[in-house]
Protein backbone atom coordinates (compact mmCIF):
# COMPACT_ATOMS: atom_id res chain seq x y z
CA UNK A 1 0.00 0.00 0.00
CA UNK A 2 1.45 3.24 -1.12
CA UNK A 3 2.07 5.51 2.11
CA UNK A 4 -0.21 9.09 2.01
CA UNK A 5 1.71 12.70 2.94
CA UNK A 6 -0.76 15.04 4.23
CA UNK A 7 -0.37 18.80 3.42
CA UNK A 8 -1.72 21.43 5.50
CA UNK A 9 -3.26 24.81 4.41
CA UNK A 10 -3.71 27.19 7.38
CA UNK A 11 -7.16 28.06 7.13
CA UNK A 12 -7.79 30.93 9.39
CA UNK A 13 -8.47 33.64 6.93
CA UNK A 14 -7.30 34.44 3.27
CA UNK A 15 -7.02 32.31 -0.35
CA UNK A 16 -7.11 28.67 1.34
CA UNK A 17 -8.95 27.16 -0.87
CA UNK A 18 -7.85 28.65 -3.84
CA UNK A 19 -4.01 26.77 -2.35
CA UNK A 20 -6.67 23.57 -1.86
CA UNK A 21 -7.72 23.70 -5.88
CA UNK A 22 -3.94 23.57 -7.17
CA UNK A 23 -2.52 21.54 -4.35
CA UNK A 24 -4.90 18.53 -5.66
CA UNK A 25 -4.51 19.52 -9.30
CA UNK A 26 -0.92 19.12 -8.72
CA UNK A 27 -1.52 15.89 -6.58
CA UNK A 28 -3.40 14.39 -9.26
CA UNK A 29 -0.83 15.34 -11.83
CA UNK A 30 2.02 13.53 -9.58
CA UNK A 31 -0.94 10.67 -8.63
CA UNK A 32 -1.12 9.87 -12.35
CA UNK A 33 2.97 9.39 -12.35
CA UNK A 34 2.63 6.89 -9.95
CA UNK A 35 4.39 8.91 -7.29
CA UNK A 36 2.00 8.47 -4.37
CA UNK A 37 -0.92 8.92 -2.21
CA UNK A 38 -1.69 12.82 -0.64
CA UNK A 39 -4.13 14.24 1.66
CA UNK A 40 -5.21 17.87 1.64
CA UNK A 41 -6.04 18.85 4.67
CA UNK A 42 -7.44 22.53 5.97
CA UNK A 43 -5.90 23.08 9.24
CA UNK A 44 -7.29 25.70 11.85
CA UNK A 45 -6.53 23.53 15.11
CA UNK A 46 -3.17 22.35 16.47
CA UNK A 47 -3.92 18.83 16.33
CA UNK A 48 -4.92 19.39 12.66
CA UNK A 49 -0.98 20.62 11.82
CA UNK A 50 0.59 17.76 13.80
CA UNK A 51 -1.40 15.61 11.36
CA UNK A 52 -0.17 17.30 8.34
CA UNK A 53 3.94 16.37 6.63
CA UNK A 54 3.97 20.05 5.13
CA UNK A 55 2.17 23.30 5.26
CA UNK A 56 1.36 26.36 3.03
CA UNK A 57 0.89 29.52 4.88
CA UNK A 58 -1.75 31.44 2.32
CA UNK A 59 -2.01 35.20 0.97
CA UNK A 60 -4.25 37.30 3.32
CA UNK A 61 -4.16 39.60 6.13
CA UNK A 62 -0.69 38.67 7.78
CA UNK A 63 -2.09 40.86 11.11
CA UNK A 64 -5.29 38.85 11.43
CA UNK A 65 -3.59 35.77 10.60
CA UNK A 66 -1.43 36.10 13.77
CA UNK A 67 -3.98 37.42 15.55
CA UNK A 68 -6.08 34.33 14.68
CA UNK A 69 -3.34 31.94 15.51
CA UNK A 70 -2.35 33.60 18.56
CA UNK A 71 -5.98 33.45 20.26
CA UNK A 72 -6.27 29.76 18.56
CA UNK A 73 -2.99 28.76 20.36
CA UNK A 74 -1.69 27.87 17.06
CA UNK A 75 1.52 29.92 16.97
CA UNK A 76 3.97 28.39 19.16
CA UNK A 77 2.53 25.00 17.27
CA UNK A 78 3.50 26.58 13.92
CA UNK A 79 7.26 27.78 15.44
CA UNK A 80 7.68 24.55 16.10
CA UNK A 81 6.35 22.87 13.03
CA UNK A 82 8.49 25.54 10.72
CA UNK A 83 11.90 25.69 13.03
CA UNK A 84 12.23 22.64 15.16
CA UNK A 85 10.64 20.14 13.31
CA UNK A 86 11.93 22.10 9.98
CA UNK A 87 8.85 20.14 7.91
CA UNK A 88 8.33 21.69 4.04
CA UNK A 89 6.43 25.14 4.61
CA UNK A 90 5.62 27.87 1.90
CA UNK A 91 4.29 31.25 2.48
CA UNK A 92 2.41 33.40 0.01
CA UNK A 93 2.40 37.00 0.28
CA UNK A 94 0.78 37.17 3.95
CA UNK A 95 2.55 34.64 4.06
CA UNK A 96 6.00 34.98 3.29
CA UNK A 97 5.46 38.00 5.54
CA UNK A 98 4.64 35.72 8.87
CA UNK A 99 7.89 33.47 7.90
CA UNK A 100 10.25 36.04 8.02
CA UNK A 101 12.91 36.37 10.60
CA UNK A 102 11.97 40.23 10.28
CA UNK A 103 9.30 42.71 9.13
CA UNK A 104 9.22 45.95 8.90
CA UNK A 105 6.08 48.62 8.98
CA UNK A 106 4.76 46.72 11.58
CA UNK A 107 3.56 48.61 14.36
CA UNK A 108 5.29 47.18 17.93
CA UNK A 109 3.12 44.44 19.18
CA UNK A 110 0.79 44.80 16.24
CA UNK A 111 1.64 41.59 15.01
CA UNK A 112 3.67 38.48 15.50
CA UNK A 113 6.17 36.23 13.42
CA UNK A 114 6.54 32.75 13.26
CA UNK A 115 9.95 32.91 11.15
CA UNK A 116 11.62 30.70 8.93
CA UNK A 117 13.66 32.76 7.15
CA UNK A 118 16.14 34.66 7.53
CA UNK A 119 15.15 37.94 5.54
CA UNK A 120 13.92 41.58 6.65
CA UNK A 121 10.63 41.83 4.94
CA UNK A 122 8.77 45.33 3.40
CA UNK A 123 4.70 44.93 3.83
CA UNK A 124 3.00 46.45 1.55
CA UNK A 125 6.06 47.14 -1.12
CA UNK A 126 4.17 47.55 -3.78
CA UNK A 127 1.32 49.60 -3.01
CA UNK A 128 -2.13 49.78 -2.30
CA UNK A 129 -4.99 47.12 -3.57
CA UNK A 130 -5.79 49.62 -5.92
CA UNK A 131 -2.16 49.50 -7.24
CA UNK A 132 -1.81 45.49 -7.89
CA UNK A 133 -0.57 44.28 -10.90
CA UNK A 134 0.38 41.00 -12.47
CA UNK A 135 3.30 40.37 -13.96
CA UNK A 136 5.21 37.77 -16.23
CA UNK A 137 8.04 35.89 -13.91
CA UNK A 138 11.13 34.24 -15.06
CA UNK A 139 11.58 30.90 -12.60
CA UNK A 140 14.30 29.17 -13.70
CA UNK A 141 13.94 27.09 -10.63
CA UNK A 142 10.88 25.10 -12.04
CA UNK A 143 13.43 23.68 -13.70
CA UNK A 144 14.63 21.56 -10.97
CA UNK A 145 11.81 18.99 -11.24
CA UNK A 146 11.60 19.15 -14.87
CA UNK A 147 8.82 21.39 -14.50
CA UNK A 148 7.74 23.19 -18.05
CA UNK A 149 9.23 26.84 -17.23
CA UNK A 150 9.91 27.92 -20.96
CA UNK A 151 6.60 29.74 -20.84
CA UNK A 152 6.53 32.85 -18.07
CA UNK A 153 4.33 31.97 -15.17
CA UNK A 154 1.78 34.84 -14.92
CA UNK A 155 2.80 36.55 -11.12
CA UNK A 156 -0.22 38.58 -9.31
CA UNK A 157 0.75 40.93 -6.64
CA UNK A 158 -1.62 42.08 -4.16
CA UNK A 159 -0.34 44.64 -1.49
CA UNK A 160 2.50 42.42 -2.22
CA UNK A 161 5.52 42.47 0.52
CA UNK A 162 9.09 42.58 -0.95
CA UNK A 163 12.32 40.63 0.48
CA UNK A 164 14.06 44.22 1.55
CA UNK A 165 16.97 42.48 2.94
CA UNK A 166 18.68 38.80 2.93
CA UNK A 167 20.51 38.68 6.51
CA UNK A 168 23.13 36.79 7.69
CA UNK A 169 22.08 33.50 9.00
CA UNK A 170 21.94 33.19 12.61
CA UNK A 171 21.02 30.94 15.53
CA UNK A 172 17.97 32.74 17.63
CA UNK A 173 16.84 35.87 17.39
CA UNK A 174 17.67 38.38 14.88
CA UNK A 175 18.99 40.56 17.43
CA UNK A 176 20.10 43.64 15.03
CA UNK A 177 17.13 43.61 13.53
CA UNK A 178 15.37 44.02 16.91
CA UNK A 179 17.26 47.19 17.88
CA UNK A 180 16.22 49.00 14.89
CA UNK A 181 12.97 51.30 14.70
CA UNK A 182 10.01 50.21 13.07
CA UNK A 183 10.74 46.35 12.94
CA UNK A 184 9.36 43.20 14.52
CA UNK A 185 11.27 40.26 14.70
CA UNK A 186 10.35 36.32 15.56
CA UNK A 187 11.17 35.48 18.75
CA UNK A 188 14.10 32.69 19.34
CA UNK A 189 13.35 29.05 19.22
CA UNK A 190 15.42 25.98 19.39
CA UNK A 191 16.17 25.76 15.55
CA UNK A 192 18.47 22.65 15.55
CA UNK A 193 21.32 20.90 17.20
CA UNK A 194 24.05 23.35 18.70
CA UNK A 195 27.43 23.54 16.99
CA UNK A 196 25.44 23.50 13.12
CA UNK A 197 25.84 25.93 10.89
CA UNK A 198 22.93 27.91 9.39
CA UNK A 199 21.80 27.01 6.42
CA UNK A 200 21.81 30.68 3.83
CA UNK A 201 19.17 32.16 1.85
CA UNK A 202 18.36 31.17 -1.84
CA UNK A 203 17.03 34.02 -3.93
CA UNK A 204 14.81 32.14 -6.37
CA UNK A 205 13.12 34.90 -8.23
CA UNK A 206 13.54 38.41 -8.33
CA UNK A 207 11.65 41.03 -10.38
CA UNK A 208 12.51 43.77 -12.82
CA UNK A 209 12.76 46.66 -9.65
CA UNK A 210 11.77 50.67 -9.42
CA UNK A 211 15.09 51.94 -10.30
CA UNK A 212 14.67 50.62 -13.83
CA UNK A 213 11.21 51.44 -14.26
CA UNK A 214 12.16 55.32 -12.85
CA UNK A 215 15.06 55.50 -15.37
CA UNK A 216 12.66 54.60 -18.50
CA UNK A 217 9.98 57.10 -16.81
CA UNK A 218 12.65 59.96 -16.14
CA UNK A 219 15.67 58.88 -17.99
CA UNK A 220 17.73 59.54 -15.19
CA UNK A 221 20.99 57.95 -16.22
CA UNK A 222 22.51 58.80 -12.35
CA UNK A 223 20.08 55.97 -11.18
CA UNK A 224 21.46 52.91 -10.11
CA UNK A 225 21.57 49.89 -13.14
CA UNK A 226 18.71 47.29 -12.31
CA UNK A 227 19.41 44.79 -9.38
CA UNK A 228 15.71 43.54 -9.02
CA UNK A 229 13.26 43.03 -6.25
CA UNK A 230 13.76 39.83 -4.49
CA UNK A 231 10.22 37.91 -4.57
CA UNK A 232 10.72 34.34 -3.93
CA UNK A 233 13.56 32.83 -1.65
CA UNK A 234 13.71 29.54 0.10
CA UNK A 235 15.69 28.39 3.06
CA UNK A 236 16.38 25.03 3.78
CA UNK A 237 12.93 23.74 4.43
CA UNK A 238 11.02 27.12 4.17
CA UNK A 239 10.10 28.51 0.85
CA UNK A 240 8.32 32.35 0.31
CA UNK A 241 6.60 34.32 -2.68
CA UNK A 242 5.76 37.71 -2.57
CA UNK A 243 2.98 36.98 -5.41
CA UNK A 244 -0.53 34.63 -5.56
CA UNK A 245 0.23 31.38 -7.17
CA UNK A 246 -2.96 30.20 -6.18
CA UNK A 247 -5.15 32.98 -7.71
CA UNK A 248 -3.98 31.25 -11.09
CA UNK A 249 -4.95 28.02 -12.89
CA UNK A 250 -1.35 27.57 -13.41
CA UNK A 251 -0.11 24.72 -11.03
CA UNK A 252 3.80 24.53 -11.74
CA UNK A 253 4.81 25.69 -8.48
CA UNK A 254 2.45 23.73 -6.52
CA UNK A 255 3.82 20.40 -8.41
CA UNK A 256 7.69 21.91 -8.09
CA UNK A 257 6.55 22.27 -4.23
CA UNK A 258 4.96 18.97 -3.81
CA UNK A 259 8.13 17.33 -5.10
CA UNK A 260 10.47 19.41 -2.68
CA UNK A 261 8.42 17.72 -0.35
CA UNK A 262 8.79 14.30 -1.70
CA UNK A 263 12.67 14.98 -1.51
CA UNK A 264 12.82 16.05 2.35
CA UNK A 265 11.04 12.62 2.89
CA UNK A 266 12.67 9.89 4.47
CA UNK A 267 13.25 7.59 1.83
CA UNK A 268 11.73 4.67 3.61
CA UNK A 269 8.75 6.49 4.31
CA UNK A 270 7.70 7.94 0.44
CA UNK A 271 7.31 5.52 -2.47
CA UNK A 272 8.53 7.59 -5.14
CA UNK A 273 9.32 7.68 -8.88
CA UNK A 274 11.27 11.25 -9.37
Amino acid sequence: MTPTLTVGVLALQGAFYEHIILLKEAASQLQEKKVRQWDILEVRTAEELQRCNALIIPGGESTTVSLVASRSNLLEPLRDFVKVHRKPTWGTCAGLILLAESANRIKKGGQELIGGLDVRVNRNYFGRQTESFEADLNLPFLSEHSCPHDEPFRGIFVRAPVVEKILLPVTGEQTEEADRDGMVVAPEKDDGPEGQEPWPVETMATLPGRSKRLVEKTEASALNEEVGDIIAVRQRNVFGTSFHPELTSDARIHVWWLRQVLESMPATAVGRDL
